[in-house]
């Protein structure tokens, strides 16, 4: 939501300002250009290290089973979530301090790639956990050993896993482009400036339009609750 309602707009409005520069309006170009940076990065890194805590916590719960409700605490998520805002503020910040030098496109870069090496390792951990289940679960039903319950909370993980997969997915497709395009902007700083960057800002902003979509598909209990949600704002706008 953020990035629809905030960084969206800001990116528009700072096009706009662009191809209309002049001396009269320097002074607005720039504070749009100033919150533009400062909401972009900020979001794009929140969304980009709550991608990474996502894979991370699906391979918790795949591999640890029992164990994960002790590991993974409400206390500990909400430390978790408030620890990547301040972080993605920070790179944010940074952002503004140095200036568009090559430098912090470079540490940008090294943080991003380490993350998808990361994120790349555990979801095909994922993948190959959940496809043991599943052809451990086929060969129970077979035998008809297996308890429903059981079954069903398998089948729940999976579903959860196979979304955090998919997410993943599209997060590659969105990001990589937009990586690559930070490795050339450390080489070549004007390449901030071409019609090229734009177009994967642009691919990067779709990502945080994609995932809840890709929520509500793969994950029953989210669509049930999304739809429950809309179904209340109408009823209060009638």
């Amino acid at each position: 939501m953020g990035v629809g309602l905030l960084v969206q707009p800001l990116f528009v409005a700072f096009l706009v300002m662009e191809s209309q520069r002049n001396t009269e309006n320097s002074s607005t170009y720039n504070a749009t250009n100033t919150a533009f940076l400062l909401a972009g990065n900020s979001f794009f890194f929140a969304s980009f290290f709550g991608v990474m805590a996502l894979s991370l916590d699906r391979f918790l719960a795949i591999h640890l089973h029992l164990r994960y409700q002790e590991l993974v605490t409400q206390r500990r998520v909400v430390v978790g979530v408030i620890s990547i805002w301040v972080f993605s503020a920070f790179l944010s910040l940074l952002r503004l301090w140095t200036g568009p030098g090559g430098i912090i496109f470079g540490i940008y870069s090294v943080i991003e790639i380490a993350c998808v090496i990361t994120a790349t390792c555990l979801n095909y951990k994922i993948f190959v956990a959940v496809r043991y289940h599943a052809h451990q679960i086929q060969a129970l039903q077979v035998q008809q050993v297996a308890p429903n319950e059981g079954v069903a909370n398998v089948g729940r993980m999976r579903k959860s896993a196979v979304a955090t997969v998919f997410v993943y997915l599209v997060f590659l497709v969105c990001y990589l482009p937009n990586i690559c395009g930070l490795w050339i902007s450390t080489m070549a700083p004007e390449f901030l400036l071409t019609s090229v960057s734009r177009y994967l800002l642009t691919l990067l902003f779709l990502n945080s339009s994609l995932n809840p979509l890709i929520y509500c598909w793969k994950m029953r209990e989210i669509r049930y609750n999304v739809i429950s949600i809309l179904r209340d704002v109408f009823s209060c706008c009638n």
